[in-house]
Order: structure tokens, then C-alpha cells, then sequence
């Protein structure tokens, strides 16, 4: 049996799970300004990614990669979320 795949899935979901509310917190501490940091980080994981001779290894540094780059989008999504009330917004933050 191959379970690379499972594998890879179950961390892909676990990934994801950890990047929703380092999101949130970035954005409610930092501010959307933090998103360079996203972009250095996802760079830095896919490429990365590209010399790891393992393949879940690999999958696994490349899936944490570009959701580090999807965490970008999702920034400017939990701002807009913010000014909707959804989300709470940080009164010790300048929001300019």
C-alpha cells in the first residue's frame, strides 16, 4: 500500500487548520503589512521544495509554501472582514 498520498492530505488539512488563525492574529496585532513576510516565507518553501529528493517531503514544503502565498489573499480578506464586523477589531491599532 502507498500512503503518501493520506499522508500528505492529513498534513495539507493540518496546514491549513494552523494558517487560518495565524492569519487572523496577523492581521489583528500587524495589519495587512505583514504580507512580505508571507511572500518570503512561501518563496523560501517552494523553493525549497524543488531540491528535496523526498516526494512527501517535498509536497509537504511546497503545500506550506503557497498557502504562506494564499495567506497573502487572505489578509486583505480578513480586513475587509474586520470592517464588516465579523471579526474583532484591534482598538490598539492604527487601522491607516
Amino acid at each position: 500500500m502507498n500512503y503518501h498520498g493520506l499522508i500528505i492530505g492529513i498534513i495539507a488539512f493540518i496546514i491549513i487548520g494552523i494558517f487560518h488563525p495565524i492569519v487572523i492574529k496577523s492581521e489583528y496585532y500587524i495589519g495587512k503589512k505583514v504580507w512580505p513576510i508571507f511572500l518570503a516565507a512561501g518563496t523560501l518553501f517552494t523553493i525549497t521544495a524543488l531540491f528535496i529528493n523526498n516526494q512527501t517531503l517535498s509536497a509537504i514544503l511546497s503545500i506550506t509554501g503557497f498557502t504562506c502565498i494564499w495567506s497573502i489573499h487572505e489578509l486583505y480578506e480578513q480586513e475587509e472582514r474586520v470592517k464588516k464586523g465579523w471579526f474583532p477589531s484591534n482598538p490598539n491599532k492604527n487601522r491607516n
